[in-house]
C-alpha cells in the first residue's frame, strides 16, 4: 500500500457560485444534445438489431466515462474536477489526502461550552482515474466553502485507424 500523501489547500478569493452559475445555459444545452446523440445511436442499434446481442463496447464505455460532467476540456488536456460543500468548516478542519488510487476529503469541526456541544463531520472518499497521478493533484477552497479539487488526466491514444490483416494461405 503506498504511503498516504497529505495536499496542500489553497484559499481564494473566487466564489463558486458566481462563477458556476454563469455557464448553467450552456452546460445544460450541451448535456441536452449529447443526450439527443446517446438516443440516435441507441435507435440506430435497435434498427440493426444488434443492442441485445452484445454488451457495451469499451468505445461506447469510454465516450460515455469521458464526457461524465466531472471531466473538463482545458488548454492543457482533459482534467477530473470534483467539488464538495465544506462551508461549514474552517480551513484547518478541513484534510484533503490520498491513499493508493483514492482521494479522501475529510473535514471535522467541533465545539463546546456549559450550555451546548456541537460536532459535525464530513467525509467523501473518490476512487481515481487510472493513470492519474497523485503529485499532480491541486486543490483549492474559495471564500464561499466550496473545495474544488483536479487533477489532469493522461492523454487518451487515439484509435489507429484501419488495419488490414493478412490471409495465410496453406
Amino acid at each position: 500500500m503506498a504511503p498516504e500523501r497529505r495536499l496542500h489547500i489553497s484559499r481564494t478569493e473566487h466564489s463558486i457560485l458566481d462563477n458556476e452559475f454563469s455557464n448553467v445555459r450552456e452546460r445544460f444545452d450541451q448535456e441536452m444534445r449529447w443526450m439527443e446523440d446517446e438516443m440516435e445511436r441507441f435507435r440506430t442499434q435497435l434498427r440493426d438489431h444488434d443492442v441485445f446481442s452484445k454488451g457495451p463496447t469499451s468505445q461506447a464505455r469510454t465516450y460515455f466515462d469521458l464526457n461524465s460532467p466531472l471531466i473538463q476540456e482545458t488548454a492543457n488536456g482533459r482534467e477530473i474536477k470534483l467539488r464538495f460543500d465544506v462551508s461549514n468548516y474552517a480551513p484547518e478542519e478541513i484534510v484533503v489526502k490520498t491513499v493508493d488510487n483514492k482521494l479522501f476529503v475529510h473535514a471535522k469541526h467541533e465545539e463546546k461550552s456549559e450550555t451546548k456541544s456541537v460536532f459535525r463531520e464530513y467525509k467523501r472518499d473518490f476512487m481515481l482515474p487510472k493513470g492519474v497521478s497523485p503529485e499532480r493533484i491541486t486543490s483549492s477552497l474559495s471564500r464561499d466553502g466550496v473545495l474544488t479539487i483536479t487533477a489532469p488526466l493522461p492523454a487518451i491514444e487515439e484509435a489507429r485507424g484501419e488495419k488490414m490483416i493478412p490471409i495465410a494461405h496453406h
